[in-house]
């Protein structure tokens, strides 16, 4: 299957890591903006922490993950959520109006238009999530190790798995 492939796979263990490392420097940071970009070699960390606690919430998720605690590799903010909330609002948008001809029609069926959008909106609440679960996360880290926690300027760190 596409999502098992090596580099996917690695990519979507590191994006769990990610979130579940958010998830507990959130915790010790409350109310710190943070992000993260994940790839097969690991991901990067955005948002003003030390390093120390980089490191501790790394490896305190890293063993979380392996001790079963999978809700860890799902996050609100992931872009996952962004992407599918974006992606159907418009698409439901767009059906009512890809048949109109005029701008005289197009502007009569804007309010079809904003209440497509909404019903887009509310399926993409629990899709998103379901889709990080299954697609683009594996909680599953396998044998994962943790190499290292580099910090590469002030608010952005490198973790390295393997």
């Amino acid at each position: 299957m596409l999502l098992d492939l090596p580099l996917v796979l690695e990519t979507r263990r590191n994006h769990a890591l990610e979130h579940a490392s958010i998830h507990l420097l959130s915790q010790k940071h409350p109310g710190k903006r943070m992000a993260g970009h994940s790839n097969p070699t690991g991901f990067f960390l955005l948002g003003d922490v030390p390093t120390q606690d980089v490191w501790e919430s790394v490896t305190e998720a890293h063993a979380r993950l392996n001790a079963d605690e999978s809700g860890l590799a799902i996050h609100p903010g992931c872009g996952t959520n962004l992407a599918t909330t974006a992606l159907l609002s418009a698409t439901f948008a767009w059906f009512p109006l890809r048949g109109a001809k005029s701008t005289l029609w197009r502007i009569l069926l804007i309010p079809f238009a904003l209440l497509f959008a909404l019903v887009g909106f509310n399926l993409s609440r629990p899709l998103g999530p379901w889709l990080q679960k299954h697609v683009t996360t594996e909680a599953d880290l396998g044998n994962m190790q943790i190499v290292d926690v580099v910090p590469l300027r002030k608010g952005v760190h490198r973790v390295i798995t393997k």
